[in-house]
């Protein structure tokens, strides 16, 4: 698989909120709540369409889905079935950040079927998203981590049918790993994944002998081989970013297949998209 193939993915223009949305009536209205029943319920799979990603999405979910029943559908069929309560939807969207044109990410989303989407996509329950590609198409590394994003959604859906904490603090529920034993773990970064703005000399600062700087594919490759207590790098930017555009930066655990770390920040002129000098900074601190 070629990296530089751009994957053109035919996803849904959500427009989705992130957000908890409160209920009337006085209902409990609490997410641990609303996710009582997520293992007892149909997760329907959204596939787009017939391209790489489809085909690689439908089979790391049969691979890795375990929490729930599920089921594959088509688009249409979302359309016709998200005011359902019976359901969940798993599904690639097109997220637009404020003051973007057009949606410059795609993310894995698990939402929650229910009358309320009558009134839009955006009403919908979220339970998690994860970045997965600049929108509308990766680059083909996207491919590579698909599978560890798809146990993360339902990892944390889990945990939030739990724990409220949980449910409502998602960043630090993804970084507990990192901040336990992160300080422990060999890390591979891949350079493209680093702000242009990074100097060498500010990356002889923070490198060590487990902190390295690679070049993508062999990043990538560690990745796939399943490497021993090793992270790897993983950054989802727009293409084009504007004012307001967001930049997410992750570590996966090489031989667990799971997200270790997770951050973002806005990009402007002055914090470019991938890892910054003040991220390598905070990193080398907890080693």
């Amino acid at each position: 698989m070629s990296n530089r193939n751009i994957i053109r993915l035919v996803v849904i223009a959500l427009g989705l909120v992130i957000g908890i949305y409160a209920s009337a009536q006085g209902r409990v209205t609490t997410q641990k709540y609303r996710l009582a029943d997520f293992t007892d319920k149909v997760t329907k799979v959204v596939v787009p369409g017939n391209d790489i990603l489809s085909a690689s999405f439908q089979e790391e979910v049969t691979a890795n889905w375990s929490a729930s029943p599920f089921e594959f559908c088509s688009v249409e069929q979302f359309e016709k079935l998200k005011t359902s309560d019976q359901y969940y939807f798993l599904l690639a969207a097109e997220i637009q950040m404020k003051g973007e044109e057009t949606p410059g990410l795609v993310f894995l989303t698990l939402v929650k079927g229910g009358p309320e989407a009558a009134a839009g996509i955006g009403e919908m329950n979220e339970v998690i998203s994860i970045p997965l590609c600049a929108a509308p198409g990766g680059t083909g590394r996207e491919l590579v981590y698909i599978g560890a994003m798809i146990k993360a959604v339902q990892e944390f859906a889990l945990a939030a049918m739990e724990s409220e904490k949980v449910a409502y603090s998602r960043m630090e529920w993804f970084n507990s790993d990192f901040r336990r034993h992160g300080a422990q773990k060999r890390i591979l970064i891949s350079n493209d994944d680093l702000a242009p703005s990074v100097t060498p000399g500010q990356l002889s600062m923070y490198l060590d002998e487990d902190m390295l700087v690679k070049e993508e594919a062999d990043v990538d490759q560690e990745y796939m081989d399943g490497t021993y207590n090793t992270l790897v790098s993983y950054v989802v930017a727009p293409s084009d970013p504007v004012k307001g555009s967001v930049c997410y930066k992750m570590f996966f655990s090489a031989d667990t297949k799971t997200i270790s770390y997770l951050t973002r920040h806005k990009i402007s002129p002055a914090k470019e998209a991938g890892f910054l000098t003040e991220d390598l900074k905070k990193i080398a601190k907890k080693r």
